[in-house]
């Protein structure tokens, strides 16, 4: 492998030569146990957020985002199988008891013997998780000391960068996830890159910018190639959830001449920043540290911003899991805010196959585990044309709550078909948010919310396959915010538990 060689003439491998050696032996672990429900196996789940730290700063609760990968406990329905959750913070117990109490087959006792929380007791925004794991020695003895003797083992992380890389060879565990050498397919530079090698369609603009005066010089350019164009959205390569995203009006400009002039003079102070709080200057200075990219904002009578979920497995496998047509608010609607499950029935078979096709791109790349790709769709005489966005190479919003449904109900998407089908064949259909948010909603409690939901019928149901599960509980009583499911076998009764678990909610509240 090239590495160093110590007094003994042994090779001393790099931190990357360890990791890849990790992932090789991966392969052949994934074929022999990964589809036996009976095989012995630990899924040890770091759900930290490894971001950019400003802008996570500014998303309320977000310590209590960890919580969304606690649909994974739901992989304690494998009687033989092991789970190791780590967080920042330690986790309410009823939170536990919520998940646990729907596994379909195993009692909670079964359960609880083979499920180990630990946490880093460190709630500081400004350090990721794992980060936090990393400076506990401690800690990571007892995380190893929790997996079974002869117990094929992985990390399961919300994304992976060099940090969970390191943490993957202190532990001496592969991640079923993306090397961190190649995330630069997943920012919004990458990303088109991707879409021009595939022939995707996705809006005109320029990638790979560093400076303000890349901005300026882009946004000029585009003006003179589309001078009808209205707006035009500035993205950090890293950003996410809209929250590296800025607007620029071309109505602001005065005069047909001296454009490229008039956009430096307007930018300071009328560029539309996303995220809150954050100054102008400060924007070009995040902008600066990891580049972006300047594109033409897509607008029609019709649009939607449909994604679409993937996975590639460690044998190479590429698997369309998921579409959802994505529920955009905030600023200029680039803030994610929950979404629908599954896509349009007009176009969730199409952006189906455009995902993958980006999905073979990315697999000759390298790229293994889930990702989403996500689209800008609008409707022009009566055809759907499909810009892509971006490919986040990461979990992401619309992950946790199709585990959720995946594992509740043991049905699938069919890529072909466009539906979720339960092995009976009936369809099931969802609607979610990760932001119902409500300040009369503080106050209450783990205990509180569980009460309100059984009492009022909302909670779900594993008899009928349909009802509410919440997520991000634990930042209800601080902060009135709230994630929720709501499972049913159409669209329209799926809202109806939507518009139901609101108006409980600011019911109870009074």
């Amino acid at each position: 492998m090239g590495g160093k060689i110590n007094m003994f003439g042994q090779e001393i491998l790099t931190e990357k030569e360890e990791f890849c050696q990790l992932q090789q032996n991966f392969i052949p672990q994934y074929e022999a146990v990964f589809h036996d429900k009976m095989a012995p196996k630990t899924v040890v789940v770091i759900p930290s957020l490894t971001l950019d730290p400003v802008i996570l700063a500014k998303v309320d609760g977000i310590v209590h985002y960890e919580e969304r990968l606690l649909c994974l406990l739901l992989l304690l329905r494998m009687p033989n199988t092991h789970v190791i959750y780590i967080t920042s913070t330690p986790v309410d117990p009823i939170i536990i008891d919520y998940y646990l109490h729907l596994l379909p087959g195993i009692t909670g006792h079964h359960a609880r013997q083979r499920l180990h929380f630990f946490s880093c007791y460190d709630a500081s925004p400004q350090v990721s998780l794992t980060e936090k794991i990393l400076a506990r020695p401690r800690l990571i003895k007892r995380i190893k000391k929790a997996i079974p003797k002869d117990y094929l083992a992985h990390l399961a992380c919300f994304n992976v960068t060099d940090h969970e890389r390191k943490l993957a060879v202190t532990l001496d565990l592969p991640v079923y996830g993306c090397n961190p050498d190649l995330l630069y397919w997943g920012t919004k530079s990458g990303s088109r890159e991707i879409f021009r090698e595939c022939g995707v369609d996705m809006p005109p603009g320029y990638e790979n910018l560093q400076t303000e005066e890349d901005i300026i010089d882009a946004l000029t350019d585009l003006h003179y190639k589309y001078p009808d164009l209205k707006k035009a959205v500035i993205k950090m390569n890293d950003g996410f959830s809209g929250e590296g995203n800025a607007v620029f009006r071309y109505e602001k400009l005065t005069a047909p001449d001296n454009i490229e002039q008039q956009i430096r003079e307007l930018l300071p102070n009328e560029l539309e920043i996303i995220a809150t709080g954050l100054s102008y200057e400060m924007y070009i200075k995040k902008f600066e540290g990891m580049g972006g990219i300047v594109e033409a904002y897509v607008e029609g009578s019709h649009v939607a911003s449909p994604s679409v979920q993937c996975r590639i497995n460690p044998l190479g496998r590429i698997d369309v899991i998921s579409t959802h047509d994505q529920v955009m608010g905030g600023l200029e609607k680039q803030i994610f805010l929950g979404g629908i499950f599954p896509a349009d029935e007009e176009y969730r078979i199409e952006v189906g196959k455009l995902g993958q096709r980006i999905s073979e791109a990315l697999r000759n790349k390298g790229v293994l585990g889930r990702f989403g790709i996500d689209f800008l769709s609008v409707k022009q005489e009566g055809k759907w044309l499909h810009y892509a966005i971006e490919i986040n190479l990461r979990k992401g919003g619309t992950t946790h709550p199709y585990i959720m449904l995946q594992f509740l109900t043991n049905g699938d998407y069919n890529a072909e078909t466009g539906k979720f089908l339960l092995p009976n064949g009936e369809e099931k259909c969802y609607l979610f948010t990760d932001n119902l948010h409500d300040e009369r909603f503080k106050g209450l409690t783990p205990e509180d919310l569980i009460e309100i939901a059984v009492q009022n019928q909302l909670h779900y149901d594993n008899t009928r396959e349909e009802g509410v599960m919440f997520h991000l509980i634990g930042a209800l009583s601080q902060y009135g915010k709230i994630g929720i499911v709501c499972i049913a076998s159409t669209p329209e009764r799926a809202r109806y538990f939507y518009n139901k678990t609101i108006d409980v909610l600011k019911t109870e509240c009074c």
